[in-house]
């Protein structure tokens, strides 16, 4: 192989090589407060924010504080069972008002941010008592309280914690949570590696390299 030929080949691998390290770390996590609905007994990733949901009479809200992706496959669901008469029934029906059941998580020491821990090792429950229009923002703010919100309406802290921060991301090898063993990511969601984009413009490279050895071999003829 001509030495131009070898060059252009190895030129074209070192700028695939310097693709793959510039691209984002698509596996991190973010830390962040994730909310869940416990419909049917089991929780399944809300899909509206707190202060657009408005859960009927007999709902069951759940809210984990962890380090995972921003997938409902991969986020850590609360640790405790979403079970509206475990949480509601010492709570008795009122004319004109809808119980709903809250549960909070507020994680494991290892998701916490630096030098904060959770309030408590297990899952927080409470029984909120609203008129029929509120939303799950207003549930948890009833028996949570204080709430943090950013400029973009995220909910950041619960009951004062964390005190700082705000869903920022995750680097890959900080502690994270575990994604929920029955639940695998699908083709769509999965973020754990480079874009297909990314794949595919490096085959592209690889391509014109294996182009400029052939063309090489051909004038050498």
């Amino acid at each position: 192989m001509a030495a131009g030929a070898v060059a252009g080949v190895l030129g074209v691998l070192g700028l695939a090589l310097t693709l793959f390290a510039a691209s984002p770390a698509l596996a991190a996590g973010y830390r962040y407060w994730s909310f869940w609905d416990g419909a049917g007994g089991s929780w399944a990733y809300a899909t509206q924010g707190p202060s657009t949901a408005r859960p009927a009479d007999g709902a069951t809200l759940g809210f984990r504080f962890s380090v995972s992706k921003d997938a409902a496959d991969e986020a850590a669901r609360p640790r405790a069972a979403a079970d509206f008469q475990a949480v509601c029934a010492g709570t008795a029906p009122a004319d004109g008002r809808k119980r709903v059941a809250v549960v909070i998580d507020f994680g494991v020491p290892g998701d916490a941010p630096g030098g904060e821990t959770p309030p408590q090792d297990t899952p927080r429950t409470a029984c909120a008592q609203l008129a029929p229009e509120a939303t799950a923002a207003e549930a948890l703010a009833e028996v949570a309280k204080p709430l943090r919100y950013n400029s973009a309406a995220l909910l950041c802290g619960i009951s004062g914690f964390p005190k700082t921060g705000c869903g920022e991301p995750i680097a890959d090898g900080e502690p994270r949570s575990p994604a929920p063993a029955e639940a695998a990511p699908s083709a769509q969601e999965d973020s754990s590696g480079p874009s297909a984009g990314l794949f595919l413009g490096v085959a592209a490279l690889l391509a014109l390299g294996g182009a400029t050895v052939w063309q090489s071999r051909r004038r050498r003829r």
